[in-house]
């Protein structure tokens, strides 16, 4: 069937439903004469007279009301079909994949999402751990989270934690055994837990900053990670110094098991961000991902 003719067997329902060609074409949008015109088309082309007109009314003929009974159930359930697929585009439903440090699922990311995600089952959330920063959009991902100070320009950037700071931890009997440093670039001199940089392969230098003044120290020691939880056990079991973020080791600093050193050398880092690329559609399961992270 054509598309016109499908039109014409609208328009006539129209007419037959309204017993108006006035109020049809006022219903669709369209001129009167259009409408009038298609219905004829329609009746020149079956042969048959599907509408008697007077000078007061339309009503359907035998044969229109057959034709309305055979039409209507048909179209309103392609209507019906159209309506469900229309709210599964608004629905809150698929896949989400995001790339992220441990630290940022675990001190952001998770808290948030967490008791959100029980209200939309039918969401999907796929989260990669890779403390390296990631091509989101070659590796098809739909977003990233990073700190505000590594973002790329050409992605939609949205603030998503406070800014937070690296402490630097020991436990008491490597203390008791090693000196407290008092100053960075003492950590030369001292046993310290490594962090592998995923992106650079290379270790990294702890920064530090007091009064304005901005040092970057390279330390050395017996053990290195790429993850932020393996150091915090290894400075526990007192293996060296590690430089944490600070809400990771809260609860063994206060509970005696680590103590923090160099606190006035503590560096602040730009809190974390969600980050995604400019030109996209955003889904409605994305946009619940973005509304809870932002809170």
């Amino acid at each position: 069937m054509k598309r016109e003719d499908l039109n014409e067997m609208l328009w006539f329902l129209a007419v037959a439903e309204e017993r108006s060609f006035t109020k049809a074409a006022a219903k669709l949008g369209t001129s009167q004469s259009s409408i009038s015109h298609a219905v004829k088309r329609l009746e020149a082309r079956m042969g048959l007279r599907l509408l008697a007109r007077t000078t007061r009314s339309v009503v359907p003929t035998d044969v229109g009301e057959r034709l309305i009974r055979s039409l209507a159930p048909r179209l309103a359930e392609i209507e019906t079909e159209i309506d469900e697929l229309m709210a599964f585009r608004d629905k809150p439903s698929g896949t989400v994949r995001m790339t992220l440090s441990d630290h940022a699922l675990n001190s952001v990311v998770w808290p948030k999402l967490r008791p959100v995600l029980k209200e939309y089952p039918d969401v999907r959330l796929e989260l990669n751990i890779d403390n390296g920063f990631r091509n989101i959009v070659e590796e098809r991902f739909d977003a990233g989270v990073r700190l505000g100070e590594s973002l790329d320009k050409d992605m939609i950037a949205v603030r998503i934690g406070p800014d937070w700071r690296l402490v630097a931890v020991a436990s008491p009997e490597y203390l008791s055994v090693h000196g407290i440093p008092d100053h960075p670039e003492e950590l030369v001199t001292h046993i310290c837990i490594n962090h592998r940089q995923a992106r650079s392969g290379g270790l990294y230098a702890w920064e530090f900053d007091k009064g304005g003044r901005e040092l970057r120290v390279r330390v050395d020691g017996q053990l290195t990670f790429n993850t932020s939880y393996a150091m915090i056990d290894a400075a526990l079991s007192g293996y060296g110094i590690a430089y944490l973020p600070e809400d990771l080791v809260q609860a063994p600093i206060a509970s005696g098991r680590l103590v923090q050193v160099l606190d006035d050398w503590s560096s602040v880092f730009p809190g974390y961000y969600l980050y995604y690329p400019s030109r996209r559609q955003n889904s409605p399961a994305f946009r619940i991902v973005i509304d809870a992270l932002r809170q």
